[in-house]
């Protein structure tokens, strides 16, 4: 049986089977608030102790389950979208690193051996990201490895200060002189993981991937992994002075800024990148307000329409002949009904349509934002940002979905292949579902009862419709017109970060290391090294020479005067 399918499906039996049957373990280890640790020592040096330890707690085995389960319908979509391609095992088998990577980071709370799953992240992203192997995607995987790299040596330095106490376990950290500075570095390690500001331009260059490892990266992998480490850092980082303030500032900035960059972006696919960074911002913002555990449940949310979204955005880019601009597409609706429903389903979870999954985790954290003692500008640019997040989907679907028909018609819309249909349907119904099931667990965590007056419950509902109405009455549908304000400009390029974070640096470093190449490698390496002393050896040696022919000629001419001299006594 297994000889027939290919190596995306037996994947994705083998993930969703794996899902399947850890969700009764999960959710007993809720019911019963269970944590165990495995620990394992390796070896101890002058009383710091090497161990190994794999933690089974709610937050990681719920975690672990939301993976698998978008892991799992994304490779049974992988089996009709890259159907043609010839390395789909090579495919197949760099997916499951990326979910096997994940899984290690969840599963592991030491922060050396949480290494494997960090940097497995890091460098099999930088090989799905450049899968197409051209130049364009070759400098999106640079962007996004390079970026991710200052996480990995944040890590190293963290690693390296909690030397000091003797342990690397995340769930036994304590005060001690240098906790600032360790804090620090693990949420730098988790900016630059997640995409906050300043290190937001990989994430949306990370699009040059195929369409089923951005649905994997944007959901519930790579982009998670910071949020997830704050998550499980939290209880240390809580006790250091001014964490959170800043947190929170750096997430509403990538908030505002990802939100207002949509709103002026055409592909397809970096719009909903952006949104994801958006998401993210909210994530972050829920930390930098003290509720990780509302963090976790926004992720889960988050993680199940996302995926969908970009699921659902695939098949439209397949079936408009891989055309990602949305001004080249229109009259979806009636062509392709059924992905056309999972996207509108998606795209109200994302904008917190009432009583579908995003509902639940974003309204109570925007709530919880009104009810923190948070400073006014701050709550303005939160609700400006949570307007532009309608905006942009309702203009998304305004352009592609509803919009008269512009691109080619010869291209069939067919919905007939199993793979992607039984995909979009397990995450639509997961999508529609989770945010109820999950509130009833989270919400006993971190989030106490609080009494809003109306007019702020029912702001954000305001928010979101004066988002869709601005959306409407802004919407240009003259898509010819391609010249770009200088406003429009910055905001798509993401305030200018997107040049900033790749070319300066990529000139600066370039133009040093020719500089070093031309005054070290040529330069002094040069005259100090081989050609140096091979230079200084002719030049010995000929010195030598003429030295010896002198010498030479020398007793030459002794021999002579002193065969004369003797001649002459003789004669004499």
């Amino acid at each position: 049986m297994f000889k027939s399918l290919k190596s995306s499906s037996i994947s994705s039996i083998f993930l969703l089977t794996y899902s399947v049957a850890l969700l009764p373990v999960t959710v007993w280890f809720f019911m019963s608030s269970k944590n165990i640790i495995f620990e394992w020592s390796i070896f101890e040096v002058s009383s710091c102790m090497m161990s190994f330890m794999f933690i089974f707690d709610p937050v990681s085995l719920s975690f672990s389950n939301v993976i698998c389960l978008i892991s799992g319908c994304v490779m049974m979509f992988s089996s009709s979208y890259m159907s043609h391609d010839p390395f789909l095992k090579r495919f197949t088998w760099l997916v499951m690193l990326f979910v096997l990577s994940m899984n290690l980071l969840v599963f592991i709370p030491s922060l050396p051996v949480l290494l494997l799953g960090w940097d497995g992240l890091g460098i099999v992203s930088f090989a799905l990201v450049i899968y197409y192997q051209n130049m364009k995607s070759l400098g999106a995987g640079m962007i996004t490895v390079l970026t991710n790299r200052i996480g990995d040596v944040m890590i190293l330095i963290s690693i390296g200060l909690l030397v000091l106490q003797g342990h690397w376990s995340i769930l036994a950290m304590w005060d001690f002189h240098l906790m600032a500075w360790t804090g620090a570095s693990v949420v730098l390690a988790a900016m630059t993981k997640s995409a906050q500001i300043p290190f937001s331009s990989w994430l949306p260059a990370a699009m040059a991937a195929p369409t089923p490892v951005s649905a994997l990266v944007h959901s519930s992998t790579l982009v998670t992994a910071g949020v997830f480490l704050i998550i499980r850092f939290f209880p240390f980082l809580d006790g250091i002075y001014g964490f959170k303030s800043c947190l929170l500032f750096f997430s509403v900035l990538t908030l505002l800024m990802a939100g207002i960059g949509a709103n002026y972006e055409n592909d397809l696919k970096k719009i909903i990148a952006l949104s994801t960074l958006s998401q993210l911002g909210v994530m972050m913002m829920s930390l930098g307000m003290g509720a990780p555990y509302l963090a976790l449940f926004h992720l889960y949310t988050h993680a199940l329409f996302k995926a969908l979204l970009f699921l659902c955005a695939g098949m439209i880019i397949h079936n408009s002949s891989n055309t990602q601009d949305i001004r080249h597409m229109g009259l979806l609706f009636s062509q392709s009904p059924l992905t056309v429903s999972c996207l509108n389903i998606a795209n109200l979870s994302l904008c917190g349509a009432p009583f579908l999954s995003g509902f639940y985790s974003k309204d109570l954290i925007l709530e919880l934002s009104l009810n923190n003692p948070t400073s006014l500008v701050m709550i303005m640019l939160i609700f400006l940002a949570t307007g532009m997040t309608a905006s942009y989907s309702f203009r998304l679907s305004l352009c592609s979905l509803w919009s008269p028909a512009k691109n080619s018609s010869f291209h069939s819309k067919q919905e007939f292949d199993p793979y992607v249909n039984w995909a979009v349907t397990i995450l639509s119904l997961s999508a529609i579902v989770a945010g109820s099931v999950f509130q009833g667990v989270f919400l006993m965590f971190d989030v106490f009862p609080f009494v809003l007056p109306p007019f702020l419950k029912m702001l954000t509902i305001c928010v979101i419709v004066l988002g869709l109405v601005v959306s409407f009455l802004a919407w240009d549908t003259s898509y010819e017109n391609k010249k770009m304000s200088k406003t429009g400009y910055f905001f798509s390029t993401m305030w200018f970060l997107a040049l900033i974070s790749a070319q300066p640096l990529t000139k600066f470093s370039m133009v040093m290391g020719t500089n070093l190449m031309k005054s070290v490698d040529m330069g002094w390496l040069e005259i100090m090294g081989g050609q140096g002393v091979s230079m200084m050896s002719m030049e010995i040696s000929r010195l030598n020479q003429k030295i010896q022919i002198k010498f030479f000629n020398f007793f030459i001419l002794l021999i002579l005067c002193s065969l004369g001299i003797f001649s002459y006594l003789l004669l004499w």
